[in-house]
C-alpha cells in the first residue's frame, strides 16, 4: 500500500485545474484498491452557481472525482502513467445512488475497488463518503484507449 501526494497524482491524470478533482491518495493498492480524497471548498468555481445560497457539489461531480480515483487504480494496476499515446475514458455506469450532499468544508473520500479487468475494460466498485457516511455509490467502467 503506498500513499500519493498532489505531484505523483499529477503524474497518474492528465486532468488539471479545475477539473483536477483527487486532492490525495492515502492509499493505493495495485490490482485490487485505492482510498483518495477531494477537501471540498467554497472556493471550488461550480458553487457560484450550484447553488448561490446553499452551496452543494454536483452529483455528476463526486462521480467524475470517483471515476478519476478510478483511472489512478487502474494506472498504477499497469504500472504506467497516461501520456500523448493512451490515456483511460470513463465509459459507463450503475447502480449510481446519492445519499446525502456534499458541500464546502467536506472532505470527500473516494473508495475504489477493481471488480473485474478484461482486456482494456475495467470495472470498479466505488463508493464516496463524508466522516463516516455514504454519500454515493456506483459501479464504473473505464476503458484504456490508444490516441491517434
Amino acid at each position: 500500500m503506498t500513499a500519493m501526494d498532489i505531484h505523483e497524482i499529477l503524474e497518474h491524470l492528465p486532468h488539471r485545474y479545475p477539473f483536477l478533482l483527487v486532492d490525495r491518495v492515502v492509499d493505493c493498492e495495485p490490482g485490487k484498491a485505492i482510498h483518495a480524497y477531494k477537501n471540498v471548498t467554497i472556493n471550488e468555481p461550480f458553487f457560484g452557481g450550484h447553488f448561490p445560497n446553499h452551496p452543494v457539489m454536483p452529483g455528476v461531480l463526486i462521480m467524475e472525482a470517483l471515476a478519476q480515483a478510478c483511472g489512478i487504480l487502474a494506472f498504477r494496476t499497469l504500472g504506467e502513467k497516461p501520456d500523448a499515446a493512451s490515456i483511460f475514458y470513463f465509459v459507463g455506469i450503475d447502480k449510481a445512488r446519492f445519499k446525502k450532499t456534499v458541500t464546502a468544508g467536506d472532505q470527500l473520500h473516494l473508495h475504489v475497488r477493481i471488480l473485474r479487468q478484461f482486456r482494456n475494460i475495467w470495472k470498479f466498485e466505488t463508493v464516496a463518503s463524508v466522516d463516516g457516511q455514504t454519500v454515493a455509490e456506483a459501479e464504473m467502467m473505464c476503458a484504456k484507449s490508444s490516441i491517434g
